[in-house]
């Protein structure tokens, strides 16, 4: 199985655990890392998140000096008046998490809610199925230690784990050995828990005889997690496209299964009048938000934001 189809089935699997799970998202504070996977583990004030919005929450808004009380002007709450924080209030105004009145042609802004502490840790995943065609896969693990913004860092691979590969990858990776036939998932090493209150080192560019690296601090590091956080909440993991062709057979979890090459595929890569396969047809309709509020705490829409949308109707 390629690559995608291993991090799709990963991603369900662990989905069906009732873990918090996304792909594909930034892991880095000012360098360009990727994670491939993520789980966010909520901590006892998740409900709390829960019922704010099923959306991502702006980092600017929840940033901003703006609380449940007294309403602020909205320039007062933020140093950065650009369009990008204009943007920003627009969204946290449009998912609930501000709420905006007029005064004298100003607008005023105050939290519809006190933005809570619900995340207990935050595993990252790097997937590589066949450990023969590693990659960058030991500057990436070293970038993600020396950083330290997961809590625990995990290689994920369909291989079988030798001494030799373990002693190429540092040694507070922890190493899961899994089978995507049958979905067991064997931990080959714990993975270490890393510094993330403390200040880390990150990776910006690598180059012959020249390695550029920065301190990140540890308040940097907090925002960044923070941020990591919220994209993982808004994202999920079913972030792509299904193929507009009668061999695409999604299963029951709403992987892009194609019956003619017999696996998960990218629309965007494999399928198309190119493939021998192709048989055009309207793309499946799968409802993903359906799968994750099914088997995880994600709530896809809260008591508060219905509360909300049924006042905003006495006004339409």
């Amino acid at each position: 199985m390629r690559e995608f189809g291993f991090e799709l089935v990963l991603c369900a699997a662990l989905e069906r655990e009732g873990h918090l799970v996304s792909r594909q998202l930034g892991g880095g504070v000012r360098g360009r890392r990727v994670l491939d996977t993520v789980l966010v583990h909520p901590s006892d004030e998740f409900e709390r998140r829960a019922a704010i919005t099923p959306e991502r929450i702006p980092a600017a808004a929840i940033e901003a000096d703006v609380g449940p009380g007294r309403a602020r002007y909205w320039k007062d709450a933020f140093d950065d008046h650009s369009e990008w924080t204009e943007e920003a209030v627009e969204l946290a105004v449009e998912r609930g998490f501000f709420e905006r009145e007029r005064r004298g042609g100003r607008a005023y802004v105050r939290q519809t809610a006190r933005y809570p502490d619900w995340v207990a840790g935050i595993t990252a995943i790097e997937n590589k199925p066949d450990l023969d065609r590693p990659g960058d896969l030991k500057t990436q693990l070293r970038t993600d230690v020396s950083l330290a913004l997961a809590d625990r860092v995990v290689l994920a691979t369909a291989d079988y784990v030798t001494r030799a590969h373990l002693n190429r990858i540092p040694e507070e990776v922890g190493v899961w050995r899994f089978d995507p036939e049958t979905g067991d998932r064997e931990v080959v090493r714990e993975a270490t828990d890393l510094p993330t209150d403390e200040p880390g080192v990150e990776l910006l560019d690598q180059r012959p005889l020249r390695t550029d690296v920065r301190v990140v601090s540890a308040a940097e590091k907090a925002r960044a997690r923070r941020r990591l956080a919220e994209r993982a909440y808004g994202k999920g993991w079913r972030n792509f496209d299904y193929p507009s062709c009668t061999n695409c057979s999604p299963d029951a979890d709403g992987i892009p299964h194609c019956t003619w090459k017999g696996r998960p595929v990218r629309a965007s890569e494999e399928c198309g009048p190119d493939c021998g396969g192709h048989e055009e047809a309207d793309a499946p309709t799968i409802d993903g938000e359906a799968l994750r509020a099914e088997r995880t705490p994600w709530d896809s829409d809260p008591d508060g934001r219905r509360r909300r949308q049924s006042g905003l109707d006495r006004f339409g």
